[in-house]
């Protein structure tokens, strides 16, 4: 199997035109048209269809692609790997969702990786790209959350892709708002007591099973009529701080992050729904002992954060 080919019919697939994947690669479209009939023959499928519309993947294309893109992109980081020396360096990957504690532990995590070279990756996101980063081992540690009524869902699903997976925490979310929000003083909130205020809100919750529509109806009640939507957790903390009129609900945070940001932490009397945090990793992956300091540190952060 020539890579090559491998690589031109990635990118017909990604563009679903030869003619703007020949624009892209700077090659003739005859050349790549070839070069994908080669592809097909030496595997004995059709990878795609081709229509007036452009190429459409067909079922062996769809399952192609994903084995084609992992090959690529592990010879692209071997590539790059060696063409740098960075092959030499220890390397830790960790895709999360937002919450203090996690955040907590990776401060904590930082102050034992030792004087030898290390690259470290955090990323924020949600359980979707979580999973997808992990499945194309763009990273190689994840924690995933989502709400318990789901749990059977997930464990079959990651039990069905491979994954080792392990409960790390379980939890109700808090509101947390400025100490002058007007709720801030109220020794019992409800669901009610928030209509009238502005939520900050992550933009990208995920549940497999539901579509967007009713994940957000799931996650983000009617009664709120007014909402800010953010991806990362310094622009929450500054709405949070600076407008008294906002509150978002988090998992339960430390109180050196509240008074970091002149916030208090309440309860909402209605709020029974519980999330799990669950890290996840891949069955064949050997954890290196930076993998094993986070995680004793992830714990440590559990305990002293969510008791």
């Amino acid at each position: 199997m020539n890579i090559l080919h491998m690589k031109y019919a990635v990118e017909v697939a990604r563009l679903g035109s030869l003619n703007k994947a020949a624009e892209k690669l700077m090659i003739a479209q005859p050349n790549i048209s070839r070069s994908i009939k080669e592809l097909e023959a030496d595997l004995g499928i059709t990878i795609f269809q081709r229509t007036t519309k452009g190429m459409i993947l067909t079922p062996d294309g769809e399952s192609f692609m994903d084995y084609a893109r992992d090959i690529l992109n592990r010879i692209e980081r071997l590539e790059q790997s060696y063409r740098n020396g960075s092959h030499k360096k220890r390397k830790f990957s960790v895709c999360v969702p937002r919450a203090c504690y996690i955040s907590a532990a990776l401060a904590e995590f930082s102050k034992r990786i030792g004087d030898a070279d290390a690259e470290i990756y955090y990323k924020e996101t949600n359980s979707k790209k979580t999973i997808k980063k992990l499945m194309e081992k763009e990273y190689h540690l994840g924690i995933i959350r989502y709400s318990e009524n789901y749990d059977k869902y997930y464990k079959a699903m990651l039990e069905e892709k491979g994954f080792a997976f392990e409960m790390v925490a379980e939890f109700s979310y808090v509101l947390i708002m400025s100490r002058n929000n007007p709720l801030a003083e109220k020794e019992t909130i409800t669901y009610d007591d928030l209509s009238s205020y502005i939520e900050i809100a992550h933009a990208d919750p995920y549940v497999p099973t539901l579509s967007m529509s009713k994940v957000f109806r799931e996650e983000l009640p009617d009664n709120i009529g007014r909402r800010i939507f953010v991806f990362e957790r310094a622009s929450q903390f500054d709405l949070l701080s600076e407008n008294p009129q906002t509150f978002m609900w988090v998992s339960p945070a430390s109180q050196q992050i509240l008074d970091r940001y002149d916030l208090v932490q309440r309860v909402c009397c209605g709020n029974k729904k519980v999330y799990k945090d669950v890290l996840i990793y891949q069955k064949d992956y050997k954890l290196t002992k930076l993998d094993k300091d986070f995680i004793t540190a992830l714990c440590d952060a559990r305990r002293k954060f969510l008791k």
